[in-house]
């Protein structure tokens, strides 16, 4: 439990308080810190755990729920009763209600209270599909039942309205140890600033550290401050997995060594400053630094604008989250996970302009929501509903020409990325922006 509190920054009581008054628990963008919250779970709560995780092929809400009815009733007994006749019907309601009955129907026979735990949901779509899936799912809860569910890209309903109702509660949002930039404290220390979107720089104390000595520190460096709570087998896992724990082991304290050098070399006091400190199996940033991470700052700005329910508000975090976001994640960057964390940030980023999008088109701005919608799809063309937003308004102001173009580069778009063609929803506004030729 001290773990969970000194990277959430609340107390003891706040965090089992946050934690226990919600129906659904949303882990957003906490999946770096998974484990603290199982881990908090199992030592610190009297409640049974009942765990799973989206795999690759877990594309569609219906392949999902298939796969997870079958692995859990290998796991758990006598939970899976209704469940898996439903999917016959390929209805959302259908099977949200029967999981609702197999969870209530189990947990009148629980002797604790349960936490049911699904992981990595943004591998599925947020489509109607979903909504309709946990919305219903929710309201089928009992009370000895909470529902947690992990995720990065948790942006638009049915989230919102389930905070905004106070049946789902959104953990990530607290202030992070990693996240202060100018903060006053009783012993000044130096003060580190990182910038991961885009090229990638350091400074300490306003002076940037050019020589890393090799790219290794480098990387290394920019891996420690992306995963603020992460152990040394994670690390070996990513850099040498090649190597013998031996001579991993090596070579990992010979970079760290390097990191802590460029760091003190720009610093004036005498000493020693370690980017980060051991304890308890894990690596965490040192408390010998005081530390800014854009990429962090980016996230808090996106997760916070989908849990206020203050428009203004959230479009003030949106127009942040936009303008921290200065280029792809370490751009030049070739390792695996740079390109994993790339991925994950530039889908954020094309939501936080779909966000805008919405927001202007609301405010019956077309024109502004149009620039924003255009500048999400070079982020992710394959958003097949995004097209249709542009398309739409294209047809509002009267520019067919505009709005067929529009749809041939979705329908190519669709067919090189997935070998699929439009939905029936995307063909329909094409046959309405033909009746308008």
């Amino acid at each position: 439990m001290k773990r969970a509190q000194s990277i959430t920054g609340l107390s003891t009581d706040g965090f089992r308080e946050k934690v226990e008054a919600a129906k659904l628990l949303l882990l957003y963008p906490w999946t770096t810190y998974r484990n603290v919250f199982l881990s908090y779970i199992v030592e610190d709560t009297d409640r049974e755990l009942i765990y799973y995780r989206l795999e690759d092929k877990d594309v569609v809400l219906k392949d999902w729920v298939a796969h997870m009815a079958e692995y859990l009733s290998g796991k758990v007994e006598g939970l899976m009763q209704q469940l898996p006749s439903s999917l016959e019907s390929n209805d959302p309601v259908m099977m949200a209600e029967a999981l609702g009955a197999d969870i209530t129907a189990f947990a009148e026979g629980a002797p604790r209270p349960i936490s049911f735990f699904i992981d990595e949901v943004d591998r599925s779509p947020h489509n109607e599909e979903m909504q309709e899936f946990f919305r219903t799912l929710v309201n089928q809860l009992p009370g000895n039942v909470q529902l947690v569910v992990s995720s990065r890209l948790l942006r638009y309903q049915p989230w919102y309205g389930l905070v905004a109702s106070g049946d789902a509660v959104v953990l990530g949002t607290e202030k992070r140890v990693n996240d202060v930039r100018y903060t006053v404290v009783d012993e000044p220390r130096p003060a580190l600033e990182v910038y991961a979107l885009g090229r990638g720089y350091a400074l300490v104390n306003g002076q940037e550290i050019t020589n890393w000595d090799g790219a290794l520190p480098r990387n290394l460096f920019f891996y420690f401050v992306d995963n603020p709570l992460v152990t040394r087998d994670q690390i070996f896992e990513v850099f040498w997995p090649r190597l013998t724990t031996k001579e991993a082991t090596n070579v990992f304290h010979v970079t760290k060594r390097k990191i802590s050098e460029r760091i003190t070399m720009k610093v004036s006091e005498p000493g020693s400053f370690e980017l980060t400190q051991y304890g308890g199996g894990f690596y965490t940033p040192s408390d010998k630094l005081i530390r800014y991470y854009d990429v962090h700052e980016f996230e808090d700005a996106v997760n916070n604008a989908m849990t206020t329910v203050d428009e203004d508000e959230e479009k003030a975090l949106l127009m942040r989250a936009i303008e921290l976001y200065k280029g792809p994640f370490l751009q030049d960057g070739t390792m695996g996970w740079m390109e994993t964390r790339r991925t994950e940030l530039r889908q954020l980023y094309s939501q936080s302009l779909i966000g805008m999008g919405r927001l202007c088109n609301e405010a019956d701005d077309e024109t502004a929501a149009l620039g924003y919608f255009v500048r999400s799809l070079k982020e992710t063309p394959e958003r097949e509903d995004i097209h249709r937003e542009v398309m739409l308004i294209y047809l509002n102001k009267g520019m067919i020409d505009d709005a067929r173009t529009q749809y041939d580069a979705m329908c190519q778009t669709l067919d090189d990325s997935f070998g699929i063609g439009p939905s029936r929803e995307s063909r329909e506004l094409y046959e309405m922006i033909e009746s308008r030729s």
